[in-house]
């Protein structure tokens, strides 16, 4: 009897979206799909990761990002460890890299990273021997944010190529939506951008995306309505005239959600503002939100990127 030959994933980290090409996202994504069975069944446990350890290393704030992470690395058998900012030694004025070679210096197998600065993933990936996984970092990218967002697409719709996506809000603050761009163009989609001219990157119309100012005619006939936070905390001077001005021009509600398709789904990373970038109606519309679904794919695609890295590492270290 032949052997099945399992998945591949040839990168040693994964840093971002961009530059993967859409067999390696498929890859992620098909493991991805075992993952969501395994953990609808009462025994979610497996030994794939047993001996390994997973730190996840939190320099922002984050629930489900880092909870899913945990629950991932527990769940396919591995050793895993929090930490935060004020439980590791930047707090005393240790550099990024200084934490990172101690950390090292510890053996572990996966760095999980979230932090403030953009590229800082990269940095520590060059710095440690162990795969590095980003959470997150600064405004830049949020690849397994991406990965659970068209898994929860995929799964509803059957498949990515040829859906219009709309990405609406705070654009310019963030690091899922530039993932996503990445993600959705490479797999075939079309996406589209709504926001005010003061939420968007310089840089947007050389992202292969059309560009909407207005909700209405950038929500017509779409299939996909992604919500984004306003990330006020990232904002220095003012991006908009006021919250309830912005809720009333951009925030998602049944008026405005009427343009799209009348099966479009509707998604939000998370953590969301009631009443600034959607309405609670629309939100937990149970026909048409896709939200709660995307916190369960996201255990699932972190498992299978758990799994997928770790394959590539020694059992045996000789040094």
């Amino acid at each position: 009897m032949t052997a099945v030959a399992l998945p591949t994933y040839p990168h040693r980290h994964l840093l971002g979206i961009e530059g993967l090409k859409p067999d390696e996202i498929t890859v992620l994504l098909d493991r991805s799909e075992a993952y969501v069975e395994q953990n609808r069944q009462i025994d979610k446990k497996q030994n794939v990761l047993r001996g390994r350890t997973l730190i996840n290393l939190f320099f922002e704030n984050s629930t489900r990002t880092r909870t899913s992470f945990e629950l991932a690395g527990k769940r396919l058998g591995a050793d895993v460890i929090n930490m935060s900012e004020s439980g590791t030694s930047v707090k005393k004025g240790e550099t990024l890299i200084d934490t990172a070679m101690t950390l090292n210096a510890m053996r572990p197998d996966v760095l999980v990273i979230r932090h403030s600065a953009s590229g800082a993933a990269e940095l520590l990936s060059q710095k440690v021997d162990c795969s590095v996984i980003n959470a997150g970092d600064g405004s830049h990218e949020h690849p397994t944010q991406a990965l659970l967002d068209a898994l929860t697409i995929r799964r509803r719709r059957g498949r990515l190529a040829g859906l219009v996506v709309a990405i609406c809000g705070d654009v310019l603050h963030s690091r899922v939506a530039r993932s996503n761009i990445h993600l959705l163009t490479a797999m075939g989609a079309r996406v589209r951008l709504v926001a005010p001219p003061t939420l968007l990157p310089a840089s947007a119309a050389e992202m292969g995306v059309e560009i909407h100012h207005d909700m209405r005619k950038g929500l017509k006939d779409v299939d996909i309505v992604m919500m984004l936070r306003l990330q006020l905390e990232r904002m220095q001077g003012s991006f908009v005239p006021s919250v309830r001005e912005y809720f009333h021009f951009y925030g998602l509600d049944a008026e405005k959600l009427a343009f799209a398709k009348p099966d479009a789904l509707v998604m939000h990373p998370g953590p969301m503002n009631r009443g600034v970038e959607i309405d609670t109606e629309v939100a937990d519309d149970i026909h048409r939100s896709a939200i709660r679904e995307q916190v369960e794919m996201g255990v699932a695609v972190r498992m299978a990127c758990l799994e997928l890295l770790t394959r590539h590492l020694p059992n045996i270290r000789t040094t």
